[in-house]
């Protein structure tokens, strides 16, 4: 028979990583929903050009709050992180081992890495803050790829990694346009009537949002070189440039928008089930 004390620790350390898991969605939503709203600043003219999301981040550094939000977002991050690894490797989320399991699995994976990486770039901000400088975001995708052609096969690996890019963001919009998103909140029938048209626009936004930034990745593989590559923030400014693209622009900006406030609503009513996850 288990220690109270012992029983306690098991009934306690689910409900803490759930608390942390929610953490980790509202962090996700507080990001796209400053992307979005700073695209559809871009795309009105009111600031010269749409931002990333490690850009985001760096605007909330001159606000009076900015300290606190911008380390709850990066913690909230970590967590999300260590989330996506659950959902992945112990298959938190219960999807299986069939082939289209193992590729949403592996898609929570690279979701996880990415925005592991986008927790240390905030924390690397706080670090720096006494110097506040803009994000040369896509000065680091440029030194990234130089990194990837540096080694052999360089620039296989770097056009595998733009073929992977544009696969999320195709699965992405698949997502959007077939996904049943109202399976995994627990909410009233009538809540989630309101969420999932936001996920659904979201997941389409992001999708197209992230097809250029695949493509110059592809670029650069092909060419051998590291100028083709470019930041999320200047693949929404590709976006821009194409015929009407201030509207594309701003419709894009409306659903990253979207796909911000259906990380709150998910922050609120997804189902996660940490017990399992770490019994697995």
């Amino acid at each position: 028979m288990p220690r109270p004390g012992l029983a306690r620790l098991q009934a306690t350390v689910p409900s803490l990583i759930e608390a942390a898991c929610r953490l980790g969605y509202a962090a996700r939503g507080a990001v796209y929903l400053s992307m979005g709203v700073l695209a559809l600043l871009a795309a009105l003219d009111r600031l010269p050009r749409a931002s990333g999301a490690g850009e985001a981040i760096e605007a909330w550094a001159r606000w009076p709050i900015g300290l606190a939000l911008i380390a709850a977002v990066g913690l909230g991050l970590v967590f999300f992180a260590v989330w996506r690894g659950l959902q992945s490797v112990c298959d938190a989320d219960g999807h299986g081992t069939t082939p289209k399991a193992w590729a949403v699995r592996a898609g929570q994976l690279l979701s996880g890495l990415v925005y592991g990486a986008l927790a240390l770039s905030a924390f690397e901000l706080l670090d720096g803050l006494e110097d506040v400088r803009e994000a040369d975001e896509t000065g680091e995708m440029r030194a990234a790829a130089a990194r990837v052609l540096a080694l052999p096969g360089g620039d296989r690996l770097l056009l595998a990694a733009g073929l992977v890019v544009l696969a999320f963001g195709i699965g992405n919009l698949i997502q959007g346009a077939l996904q049943d998103f109202g399976k995994r909140l627990r909410c009233a029938p009538a809540v989630c009537a309101r969420v999932v048209p936001l996920a659904r626009l979201g997941y389409a936004a992001r999708g197209l949002a992230i097809l250029p930034l695949g493509y110059f990745l592809c670029q650069a593989g092909l060419a051998a070189r590291a100028s083709p590559a470019r930041s999320w923030a200047d693949a929404l400014q590709a976006l821009e440039a194409q015929p009407f693209g201030s509207t594309l622009l701003a419709a894009i900006a409306l659903g990253l928008t979207a796909f911000g406030l259906f990380g709150l609503a998910e922050a609120w009513f997804r189902v996660i089930k940490p017990a399992e996850a770490i019994s697995a």
